[in-house]
């Protein structure tokens, strides 16, 4: 307290010394000492305030607390007299358990009361309902066969809730209302008949059909009605869930495969034209339905249905399943050209899916293959095939009847079938050059080319043992070389169109990997890009394609593939689209390039496999490159670039200063150097090295000034 006062004194000799600090303020002491004196008073007035305000708010909370108190010993007084009473009443509540047992049973004899009218007019109910349903008056059968499920479902709950055990008297309810099961099942049969007919029901009787979506969605809000208090009491009545909205799709899909079932007309026995007019209905009928489905039915059914859309999923599939079952049948040629036709051309062209008037709804694009990729290629390859066969066995034909007449028509005949023959595949060759240069144009189309390229080289392999067949059969041996130089003309052609087939089919393949090759040796690629893994890759699904390519094409094409990559990669690294800055960069670059040629190299012993290809040769060029631009050493520059020459002699000047200049540590001087001492050296090449350089050009605006 002294300290306080102490503090309070210090305080007022500042203020008093700040209030006269000079001689004329000495006057107003008076004026100050009011001041200060009316200030105290203020302060004191709001302090006792406080202090009043704080000690009514005691007074206030104690007496609440007394008040509390109180009421808390009433209640505890309430609890006890309570427990008092409850104890007392323990068996007065065991005593009215027969109370609770006849207002149970009061209940159930209400609500059997209640249905007391409809349980003894069931017979009369299910004799007007049946009346009903075979006028066709199904909405109003459908409520009285309603009124009678509900009857029986409500004594059966009741039954339940009294004992769930008790089977007989479950039984007895069910076989009283057994005749309404009967009606149901007789109603569902109207129903489907309708959906059956849908198509036709909602161009004549629309009405008809509504009513048959009104009785399903009733009987589904009913189904949903059962599976919840099933949920809470563990009661579902017979026959629940009904599921009609389920069975109503079931019978349009089954519908709709008959329809496309049932559109043959004709067989080849009948009729040759059998499979076009076959597809044709099969045109006709869904583009008419969907239309229908769109304009009239959609309208019909509650949009949650979306039934325009489950319909077209369901002819999608009715159809895919159809193309599948006739290409597995033995076709002709010609059937087999009008299936592909109508699958890949027909189906989703103008005059079916791709209809003006199924747009939106429609994506044609959005469609799936109504046949697989793999059914495409097994009924190409079976098409081409059948005409190979029949070119041959006209000609065996002719050559069996002029072998009958004498041997020397036998042999003229032969001769002039290998004429033919030979004129038919100068031909053949035109039209598979021409095929390449319309794909070129647009590789969009046609949609199997490459499944047409591999027929057409087969079908030279095929023609070659055909011929080779031809002459074992027809032809003396003392007379083979009259027809040596027509054989060895028809081969040599065989061998163009195949060779050419395989370029073609080797083209596709690098257009696709343009963009990734174009990203070798740059500065993304030095950062971790992944187009050697993108190459393999995509070679390799190309390859899987390929397998079908009969021997020796097959491994021509493999060793030509692995050649062409290794050339496109070496071009890659003289187009000198990166110059490594330091040592650093040219390890990193090196070791790159190394574990790339390691990929192609599995890659095409992979797809080599069987065959014999050497596949080590040429990615160790690769190799050899990332030799030269890992070396550390610049002064042993010329040592490891002369070892390269003497491997692979076709290397030029221009090869070996686009080399130096990605190393990037060479200067002018050094690189002439380089490239006059090694002109001066002998080579030493590898017999089994086929040259591999001489593709390969280098661009020349910075050569002539590089060697100046």
């Amino acid at each position: 307290m002294e300290e306080t006062d102490r503090e309070a004194v210090a305080t007022a000799v500042q203020r008093v010394a700040g209030m006269l600090q000079r001689p004329d303020q000495l006057d107003k002491v008076e004026q100050y000492r009011r001041r200060e004196a009316r200030k105290k008073a203020s302060v004191e007035a709001r302090l006792k305030a406080a202090i009043q305000s704080q000690l009514d708010g005691v007074r206030t909370g104690l007496s609440q607390l007394h008040n509390a108190l109180n009421d808390v010993k009433d209640i505890q007084q309430s609890l006890i007299d309570v427990n008092k009473d409850w104890r007392q009443s323990i068996n007065t509540i065991e005593n009215l358990k027969d109370v609770k047992d006849a207002v149970v049973q009061h209940s159930q004899l209400a609500a059997a009361v209640e249905n007391l009218k409809n349980i003894f007019s069931v017979p009369e109910i299910v004799r007007e309902t049946q009346d009903l349903i075979e006028r066709g008056e199904l909405l109003q059968a459908h409520r009285k066969l309603m009124d009678l499920e509900c009857s029986r479902d409500n004594l059966m709950y009741e039954q339940y809730r009294m004992d769930s055990k008790n089977t007989h008297d479950m039984n007895l309810i069910h076989t009283y209302f057994g005749d309404m099961q009967k009606l149901s099942e007789e109603l569902a049969k109207q129903l489907w008949m309708v959906v059956q007919r849908s198509l036709v029901t909602v161009r004549r009787d629309p009405t008809l059909l509504v009513s048959v979506v009104r009785i399903i969605e009733r009987e589904e809000k009913t189904d949903r009605r059962m599976l919840d208090r099933k949920k809470q009491t563990g009661f579902i009545p017979p026959g629940r869930p009904k599921k009609w909205k389920e069975k109503m799709f079931n019978i349009l899909e089954r519908t709709v495969s008959t329809r496309i079932e049932g559109t043959q007309a004709d067989t080849r026995e009948s009729d040759k034209m059998w499979l076009v007019r076959h597809l044709e209905i099969i045109r006709k009928y869904v583009l008419d339905d969907l239309l229908v489905a769109k304009t009239l039915l959609d309208q019909r059914f509650p949009p949650h249905y979306d039934i325009f859309n489950r319909l077209l999923n369901m002819y999608h599939q009715a159809l895919s399943t159809r193309m599948q079952e006739l290409a597995a049948e033995d076709l002709e040629a010609n059937e087999i050209v009008s299936l592909l036709t109508w699958v890949l051309n027909t189906y989703k062209s103008t005059e079916m899916m791709g209809n003006s008037e199924l747009s939106p709804e429609v994506d044609v694009n959005s469609l799936n293959p109504l046949i697989s990729q793999n059914v495409v290629d097994q009924l190409l390859s079976k098409y081409m095939s059948t005409l190979t066969v029949k070119l041959v066995q006209m000609f065996e034909q002719n050559l069996q009847v002029a072998a009958q007449i004498n041997e020397e028509l036998k042999t003229k005949v032969l001769l002039l079938c290998l004429q033919q023959m030979n004129s038919f595949l100068t031909r053949y060759k035109d039209e598979a050059q021409l095929y390449k240069e319309e794909h070129l144009k647009n590789r969009q189309y046609p949609q199997c080319y490459v499944q047409y390229m591999i027929a057409v080289i087969n079908n030279c392999q095929t023609f070659k043992e055909s011929i080779i067949s031809l002459k074992r059969k027809y032809l003396k041996i003392e007379m083979e070389d009259t027809l040596s130089s027509s054989h060895t003309s028809m081969d040599a052609t065989l061998d163009i169109i195949a060779k050419e087939g395989c370029s073609s089919l080797l083209d596709e393949v690098f257009m696709d990997l343009e963009p990734h090759l174009n990203e070798l040796m740059t500065k993304k690629w030095l950062m971790g890009s992944n187009a050697v893994g993108t190459i393999c890759v995509t070679v390799e699904d190309y390859f899987n394609d390929f397998a079908k390519i009969k021997k020796p094409y097959k491994k021509t094409m493999t060793i030509e593939a692995h050649r062409r990559v290794v050339v496109e990669y070496i071009r890659a690294i003289m187009l000198k689209r990166i110059s490594f800055k330091n040592a650093e960069e040219r390890k990193e670059g090196a070791e790159r390039m190394i574990k790339e040629a390691e990929q192609f190299r599995f890659l095409f012993k992979k797809l080599a496999a069987g065959s014999g290809e050497d596949t080590e040769g040429l990615c160790d060029i690769i190799e050899a490159i990332a030799e030269v631009i890992k070396l550390t050493d610049p002064s042993l520059l010329y040592l490891e670039v002369s070892t390269l020459v003497s491997k692979y002699p076709d290397i030029r000047d221009d090869h070996i200063a686009a080399l130096l200049t990605v190393r990037g540590d060479a200067s002018r001087d050094m690189k002439q150097t380089i490239i006059e001492t090694l002109d001066q050296g002998p080579s030493q090449p590898n017999p089994n090295y086929v040259p591999i350089f001489k593709e390969i050009t280098v661009p020349t605006l910075t050569v002539p000034k590089l060697l100046k």
